[in-house]
């Protein structure tokens, strides 16, 4: 069955999907091809179903009725996750009067830290792209994702919020739901189930294979030093990437229980695979 695969430019899908993408994880049922966009523009693709797999943000599953959440290949922050930068440290209140960079409406960085402050005033712009800002004076604060949370300082700013450090407590310790893949729901679960199976199988390939998947994955490092990519993948790429299990269905559905009291999205019914 040929399927196509939509993941991110970023060094942690890179990771994930070395096994499948490389042939060294080969399957009897599925010929991938593999389609890279930003994940906010995956995000928007997949409010349109155009992608048989794609990853995206927890977020955008309150738009996306036409796909099921694989419970492999999550990106979940065991007590850590987005944070907020910027030129000099300032008061919470003074935060929520900023005009803050946010990398996409629909990621599930921008939905977290509107549970964390309440509503704010944004503007939208790539991710790779906020650090700058901040530092320049274009916006106040930026909300960071991906490697750009460990390099910060490099780039001339300072934290000011940790949002990732504020969910795991006012959670008791789930890990932050931040990405996901997910799969078109009318190929059936029994579909959906053998290709789970296929990208856990490849994440695991990885893992067991460290050095040669940060090898693969280093063609989206966006010009970071090895060893910071290092760190950002086994923050990301962990045991509730292999499998999301109890914990981490628990965060994606408290996600959206704290966002439906808060009426930040829509009223839905989120389609989880089958374990």
């Amino acid at each position: 069955m040929e399927i196509s695969v939509g993941h991110t430019p970023d060094s942690d899908d890179a990771f994930m999907f070395y096994g499948m993408f490389t042939d060294k994880v080969p399957s009897p049922d599925f010929k991938v091809t593999h389609v890279i966009e930003d994940i906010e523009k995956l995000n928007r693709k997949a409010t349109d179903p155009q992608l048989d797999v794609t990853a995206v943000s927890v977020h955008a599953c309150a738009y996306i009725p036409g796909y099921t959440v694989l419970r492999s290949g999550g990106s979940f922050g065991i007590g850590y996750g987005p944070i907020v930068t910027a030129r000099e440290q300032m008061t919470i209140d003074q935060i929520k009067k900023c005009k803050i960079a946010i990398p996409g409406k629909m990621t599930s960085a921008f939905l977290l830290l509107q549970l964390m402050i309440d509503k704010f005033d944004y503007v939208e712009m790539n991710f790779s792209d906020i650090p700058e800002a901040v530092r320049s004076g274009k916006v106040d604060a930026g909300l960071v994702i991906h490697e750009t949370q460990l390099s910060y300082e490099q780039e001339g700013n300072v934290k000011i919020l940790d949002v990732g450090e504020w969910w795991d407590k006012t959670t008791n310790g789930l890990p932050v739901p931040l990405g996901i893949n997910v799969m078109r729901t009318d190929l059936g679960m029994e579909t959906i189930v053998k290709f789970d199976k296929y990208l856990q199988a490849s994440i695991e390939f990885g893992l067991e294979n460290f050095s040669d998947a940060i090898d693969y994955a280093m063609q989206y490092s966006r010009g970071k030093e090895r060893d910071l990519i290092e760190k950002f993948v086994k923050m990301y790429v962990n045991q509730v990437t292999v499998n999301m299990g109890d914990s981490g269905e628990q965060s994606i559905r408290k996600l959206f229980e704290m966002a439906k009291e808060k009426e930040l999205v829509p009223d839905f019914e989120l389609s989880i695979a089958t374990k």
